[in-house]
């Protein structure tokens, strides 16, 4: 069954080696969902697109569908990865900035905003200033929130995206190149732990939707 779940899944990851364009489209639709707070992770987007990328790039092992066919181009790649983060993180900063007043007495402020989360922004913005745009960049569960934040509290847009885009450059198409350059040890480690990364998965899953389940009480009890 595991080897079944396996080859299936490096069979998913294949077919998209010698699709670059839907590639690039899935990168961006992926990156301004995790952006706007959905439960799509950026780091495995990124992950999975590197991936894609070291497949492309290794024909003997991955073969393309048929001859002539364009794989997924690492650089290209790169470049749109880091482009769909800074523009989606852009985009948050720009409604906090311009719809802040209204958003904040909406119920999906409240909830992805407010609170404990809000306090927490607010002290690291009065303890690193504008520099706290970037940290937000290595904050999964902070993005969102933090990119809002920098809107809604008066970051200058030229500060935000001078620190964003920094922030981006560094680590988005590092992990590109990472994982497109040793994307064989990544498979074998996959293999060789895929029992622990399962269980690993469903325990995360398992806590995400005890939290949810936890904080809607939270809200409707309040």
């Amino acid at each position: 069954m595991m080897e079944f779940n396996e080859a299936g899944l490096m069979a998913f990851f294949a077919q998209y080696a010698y699709e670059p364009m839907y590639v690039y489209g899935f990168i961006v639709t992926f990156m301004f969902a995790s952006s706007f707070g959905l439960p799509v992770p950026e780091e495995l987007t990124l992950v999975s697109a590197g991936l894609v990328a070291f497949m492309a790039k290794n024909p003997d092992l991955f073969p393309p569908p048929y001859e002539g066919a364009v794989g997924v181009d690492t650089f290209t790649l790169a470049v749109v990865c880091f482009l769909a983060v800074f523009f989606s993180d852009l985009t948050v900063y720009m409604i906090g900035k311009f719809f802040g007043g209204k958003i904040i007495k909406t119920k999906f402020f409240q909830k992805q905003v407010a609170g404990e989360g809000f306090n927490k922004i607010n002290s690291w913005f009065q303890k690193y200033g504008g520099w706290a745009c970037g940290i937000f960049r290595f904050t999964p569960g902070l993005r969102f929130p933090g990119h809002m934040s920098c809107g809604l509290l008066g970051i200058s847009v030229w500060k935000f995206m001078a620190v964003d885009g920094l922030a981006a450059i560094i680590s988005v198409p590092t992990q590109v190149y990472f994982v497109s350059t040793y994307g064989n040890v990544i498979i074998e480690k996959m293999r060789e732990f895929k029992l622990t990364v399962a269980a690993v998965l469903g325990i995360l899953i398992l806590v995400w939707l005890i939290r949810k389940v936890y904080l809607k009480n939270v809200r409707r009890n309040a």
